[in-house]
């Protein structure tokens, strides 16, 4: 088939390789305009949009796809069928009309469940043992329309958001171009989803990724690996915010210290922070205007004299 793929993180990457190596012809690209990026905010091209030019593909970056330029140069390329992961932007109704297969989606979730932008985060921060991606046909309602394929991703314990993704994004670009080929051959029939089990997966704020420490130890690990890389989990002390990284391993639990939420105890070889239930060991953290260190190394140099450290 004749394909234009449209997507824009390092997420999507993994799809278009897949396509590129499949009996599929990429005839152009859609992405998010370039944005700033990195210290200095220069504008910079999507990592999809990077991966194209390299490939020597048609990169397409309307502001926003109904455009009217932007349609009628896909009428031009005339799809056969648009794949697309993770593009960021909603598709009208009058470009998902255009090709003759439509709109098939990669989404990292087991649909129905955690529809919306942030599926591999939510899963994580509701504690399941089991997500996926599916494939489906773009539909105006979010992440709604009937499904062509699944694949299943245990979520292991120390899974950040970012290592799960990467898995997904490998296992989900063949799971995409084996779905093409089904809907080439006609051996592939989409099925609507299942009315129950639908749940939202909003994107998470750098405001949703303060740690209550008055939450549940499990809840505190989850919320931190659920916010790695992005937004970034946080907490504060004195006033300034103090960005936290996936918890370490606690040592000698049977020695550890009862600790109220968010009191910090600094011991030999590991720095503990009270939560609701039992402390836990901090691991990487990054003070404001500074980098990144080991928890313990950022202690060194706090609270001379014995004075309490309370993490807000």
């Amino acid at each position: 088939m004749r394909v234009v793929f449209a997507g824009t993180p390092q997420a999507a990457v993994p799809s278009l390789d897949a396509l590129l190596e499949s009996r599929h012809e990429v005839a152009a690209v859609v992405t998010r305009p370039d944005a700033p990026a990195g210290r200095g905010l220069h504008l910079g091209q999507s990592p999809v949009a990077q991966r194209a030019e390299k490939a020597g593909i048609e990169v397409l970056k309307p502001r926003r796809p109904r455009e009217p330029d932007f349609l009628e140069r896909l009428r031009e390329i005339a799809p056969d069928c648009c794949p697309v992961t993770a593009y960021g932007a909603l598709i009208p109704q009058a470009a998902l009309d255009l090709p003759a297969q439509g709109w098939v989606n990669l989404h990292f979730s087991l649909l129905p469940a955690y529809r919306g932008a942030a599926p591999v985060q939510h899963a994580i921060l509701h504690g399941d043992d089991i997500t996926g991606a599916t494939t489906f046909r773009l539909a105006a309602e979010l992440d709604a329309g009937p499904v062509f394929g699944v694949l299943t991703e245990p979520i292991r314990p120390a899974d950040t958001a970012g290592d799960l993704l990467e898995r997904l994004s490998t296992s989900g670009a063949a799971l995409l171009a084996a779905t093409l080929d089904g809907i080439e051959t006609g051996s592939l029939e989409a099925r609507p989803q299942a009315a129950e089990g639908v749940s939202l997966a909003p994107k998470i704020t750098p405001a949703d990724a303060q740690v209550t420490w008055t939450s549940a130890a499990s809840a505190v690990d989850r919320l931190i690996r659920a916010c790695t890389p992005s937004p970034g989990a946080w907490t504060t002390l004195d006033g300034s915010r103090l960005k936290l990284g996936p918890l370490a391993t606690v040592r000698d639990a049977a020695q550890v210290p009862d600790l109220a939420p968010g009191v910090v105890a600094v011991l030999r070889d590991q720095v503990l922070a009270g939560t609701g239930t039992v402390p836990v060991a901090l691991g990487e953290v990054q003070p404001d205007g500074k980098r990144r260190m080991q928890a313990t190394d950022w202690a060194r140099g706090l609270r001379p004299g014995g004075a309490a450290i309370v993490l807000g």
